[in-house]
Order: structure tokens, then sequence, then C-alpha cells
């Protein structure tokens, strides 16, 4: 895994999935982000591989980016078209997709979890992502 640090935007899985969904048109955008939801949560109790993991994190980064309070996306690696301001559907269901996505990354089974443990940057990892997870629990308190 080409991983240069806790970002979620941060590995080349991640950005090669961002380079796509800048790529697709506007309106696949939206399947886009709830398949990499569903790519972790469809693999059940199964070992889950990193690739899955990384894109769904990215996915989660831009809906709690579109999310009211969340940080806008300044990494160079997201999507271009969010860096320039655009913005991406999202889906009433989605956000609580997103974060049962983190929830099974984060859980047992997880080469992501496993990785970021082995390297001793686990506690890093974790708390990037719990910036992305409070902005989409803020949102679903309110629903």
């Amino acid at each position: 895994m080409g991983t240069w640090d806790v970002g979620p935007f941060d590995n080349d899985t991640a950005a090669d999935w961002c380079g796509d969904l800048h790529d697709a048109a506007p309106a696949q955008r939206p399947a886009m982000v709830r398949s990499a939801f569903t790519a972790v949560l469809d693999n059940g109790d199964d070992y889950l591989d990193s690739d899955l993991a990384v894109e769904a994190i990215a996915a989660s980064a831009i809906v709690a980016s579109q999310l009211p309070g969340g940080a806008a996306i300044t990494s160079s690696y997201a999507p271009d078209f969010l860096l320039e301001g655009g913005r991406i559907e999202v889906p009433d269901d989605v956000p609580a997709l997103a974060v049962r996505a983190l929830n099974r990354i984060v859980g047992d089974d997880s080469e992501w979890r496993e990785l970021w443990d082995e390297s001793g940057e686990g506690a890093p990892a974790l708390a990037a992502l719990q910036q992305i997870r409070t902005t989409i629990d803020a949102t679903l308190d309110k629903r």
C-alpha cells in the first residue's frame, strides 16, 4: 500500500479512486460513493481488504465534507471537482452507510486496521477517521 500519511486521501488507492470519481459523470458520482460503502459492508465478516477500506474512507470524507459543519476538502489527492468548489449529492441514506462502513473498517479482521496497528501509527489514523465520523454522526443525530 503506497501510503504517505493518515488522511483519507493519503494513499495510492484512495487517490486513484478519487480520480475515477472526478472523471465520472456527475450523475454517476453518488452511486460510486454508495458502492464504496457497500463493497465494505457486503464483505460481511470476511477479512476486509485494505483497498476496499481506503476507498470507503475517502468516500466517507467526501460525504462528511458535503454535510453541514463538514470540513472543506483541501488535499490535492481529493477529486478535483471538489477542490474547485463543486459538490456531490448525498442521498439521505448514505451517511448511515458511511458510519456502518467505518465501523467495519476499524473492527476486527480489517487489513486497514492491522496495517496501521503494525506501523505504530494506529492512533493518528483512528483520530483522522474519528473527525470524519463526528461530522457524519452530528448529521444523523439531527434526523
